[in-house]
């Protein structure tokens, strides 16, 4: 083993040369952009033309302006939500419920020792904690770090070795099955919890009885490290920080993450079966395990919250390679729980509110349907009028993402809210082709991000 030290939970970043570079080049991307909008102004009459001679551009002309008229309602529908919501403030500790917390590993390696660590120096009573460690075959040094920190944590920590790497789904189902605990938290071994995060992610189990699931906050513990982590800094922020809190306040989130989630033990116990045995297209499931786990529970009629003040820092690829399968396996799991949920998502599955999930589903399934229409489109537009579509592109991606832009701002950094800008072209010319791909080999298995993880010694 390999003593490693870090810096826990610091995700403010400086800028160094390169990051200046980086945003001052994305700067004058854009800015030239639209020049070259402006110059090419004459094609737009052209373009204006063919509408009203083709119908081929007049429907395609029709289908984009509904679909960015959905989009614009869709964001203010979001929008309200968030406005409206409020984490649940935690409750006494003798309110507080007996947790299992479940940490699978797999390729991890001193990671997993952090986060063991990180849960134990959690502001939880700690006899009401039952914490489990599951190494699932790894092939790395994680089951000598489990070890040590089972050696320090004494018998607060409960440590097993899976005979065989069978999955994150087969570790955590093997954790949900030597639970006591009230209520179940999962959490990624790459992860490091804040001191009030596990009290503040299972107050709402305790004040809201229909509760079945909890979401925690997401944030990026490797900003520091790389570009990539930089520029996902700002849409991790957004998508758990808005999207997530305005379906928090919905009572419906779609998905409870792996790094930080918490479940009802009665809610889990009664779909687990179902969720180990989870197939699609006749195949076993080994994929969106926390996507699967969160469907089964809204079918059974459970509220699905967010908790803003339950935040957990987590690691995400650093490289182009591991980033595009991490987004590939997401997509393929979002395909099929789409499909799970457009099957009981319109039937009276719950007594409250259910006209909610059912637009953020539909926004869902818009994405989706419209993945490869819109990739014709750009072909056709590329061959067409290439300066033209690459210009406005940019500039219409430049103008959505001032609104996650503005919300970052607001919230945390000025300085920093600019990689949003630059992640969106960055999306945009390298990982345009992840949906249209993971529509088309959503039923292939495969976690694809995992190998034995890198130590660094310090």
């Amino acid at each position: 083993m390999v003593v490693r030290k870090i810096n826990k939970l610091k995700t403010k970043t400086v800028f160094s040369f390169l990051d200046y570079s980086i945003l001052i080049n994305t700067l004058l991307i854009i800015v030239g952009s639209g020049f070259i909008l402006f110059h090419f102004q004459d094609q737009f009459s052209e373009i204006r033309k063919l509408r009203f001679n083709s119908t081929f551009v007049s429907v395609l002309f029709y289908f984009t302006v509904s679909i960015l008229t959905f989009k614009i309602l869709f964001f203010i529908f979001l929008l309200v939500n968030f406005l409206k919501y409020k984490p649940v403030q935690s409750v006494r500790d003798k309110e507080l419920p007996n947790l299992t917390i479940i940490v699978p590993a797999y390729n991890e390696g001193a990671f997993v020792f952090d986060t063991l660590k990180s849960i134990a120096k959690s502001n939880y009573p700690k006899d009401k904690i039952q914490l489990i460690a599951i190494d699932d075959g790894s092939k790395d040094d994680t089951w000598e770090w489990m070890q040590k920190a089972n050696s320090e944590l004494g018998e607060f920590l409960s440590i097993y070795q899976q005979p065989e790497n069978k999955g994150k789904r087969h570790a955590l189902y093997r954790g949900f099955k030597i639970a006591t605990g009230d209520v179940m938290v999962t959490i990624d071994s790459d992860s490091l919890i804040y001191g009030n995060t596990l009290r503040n992610l299972v107050s709402p189990f305790v004040v809201n009885p229909k509760c079945g699931a909890v979401a925690g906050n997401v944030k990026i513990q490797n900003a520091k490290k790389a570009i990539i982590p930089k520029m996902l800094n700002v849409s991790f922020a957004y998508s758990f920080g808005f999207i997530r809190a305005a379906q928090g306040n919905m009572k419906s989130v779609l998905c409870t993450p792996g790094a930080l989630s918490a479940y009802k033990k009665e809610a889990v116990m009664s779909c687990l079966e179902e969720w180990i045995n989870q197939t699609f297209m006749g195949v076993n499931t080994d994929i969106g395990e926390d996507r699967a786990m969160t469907n089964m529970i809204l079918k059974q009629g459970y509220d699905t919250m967010f908790q803003s003040n339950a935040s957990v820092a987590t690691n995400i690829p650093e490289n182009y390679s591991v980033l595009r399968k991490m987004f590939t396996r997401w997509e393929r799991s979002n395909v099929r729980e789409n499909i799970m949920m457009t099957k009981f998502a319109f039937k009276d599955f719950r007594s409250g509110n259910k006209t909610s999930p059912r637009i953020l589903l539909t926004n869902q399934w818009l994405s989706i349907l419209t993945a490869y229409p819109s990739l014709i489109i750009m072909l056709i537009s590329l061959v067409m009028y290439p300066l033209l579509f690459i210009s406005s592109t940019i500039i219409s991606i430049a103008l959505f993402s001032l609104i996650p832009a503005m919300y970052y701002a607001i919230k945390y950094s000025k300085r920093h809210s600019l990689w949003i800008f630059t992640y969106n072209i960055f999306y945009l010319f390298t990982l345009f082709w992840i949906t249209p791909y993971a529509i088309l080999t959503a039923s292939r298995r495969g976690w694809l991000t995992r190998s034995p993880a890198e130590t660094v010694i310090t």
